[in-house]
């Protein structure tokens, strides 16, 4: 099945990552960049932040591309008691359809270096990526193999935490008869606050 896919980025990572799902998923898949602004700024700190950024990356770019779906992908820090740091990085994607309605889905989660997360939630440092640059030497470390791939010497990397988060979003779509209708994203947000 034939498919197209806004995506509310211009990270060639998660580009990467959205497609690479959908393959795995077996569509044939066109992909189209359409970064979108959210709410929440470079770095969202806590769960409602994560997916409001996904949330709303998902929607306007299927505002601004005809599109089966949009994606709309959003990293950030959650708390999780028991961490080195207090905190745990996760990536959340929302897959947005033409009628309004959304799923949602995560990556595994993993810790940045404590000093590092410090400094972010400090607002000493403006992002995560600000700290990463400082701490590998690689410029734009997000839009390659991302913090992930730094810290786990390449055995994990930013396409592939995205490709998870989106291939988790699309379950309740694969199996419809299991889960009904899904909710409107105007909901979601609504219940974010």
């Amino acid at each position: 099945m034939r498919v197209r896919v806004a995506a509310g980025t211009r990270n060639p990572a998660k580009l990467r990552g959205i497609e690479s799902a959908y393959r795995r998923l077996g569509y044939a898949v066109t992909v189209t960049a359409a970064p979108v602004e959210t709410s929440v700024g470079p770095q969202p700190i806590g769960v409602a932040a994560v997916v409001r950024g996904a949330v709303e990356r998902a929607v306007g770019a299927l505002r601004r591309v005809d599109a089966d779906f949009g994606v709309g992908v959003e990293a950030g820090l959650v708390e999780a008691p028991g961490t080195m740091s207090g905190y745990v990085d996760v990536e959340a994607c929302a897959v947005a359809d033409p009628q309004g309605r959304v799923t949602l889905g995560f990556s595994p989660a993993f810790e940045f270096p404590p000093e590092a997360v410090r400094r972010v939630v400090s607002g000493e440092a403006s992002e995560m990526e600000e700290e990463m640059v400082r701490l590998s030497g690689v410029e734009a470390i997000a839009d390659k193999q991302g913090g992930i791939g730094f810290l786990t010497r390449g055995v994990v990397t930013r396409e592939q935490l995205t490709e998870a988060a989106v291939l988790m979003a699309m379950v309740p779509r694969l199996r419809p008869q299991l889960y009904g209708d899904p909710p409107l994203a105007a909901e979601v947000l609504a219940l974010l606050g």
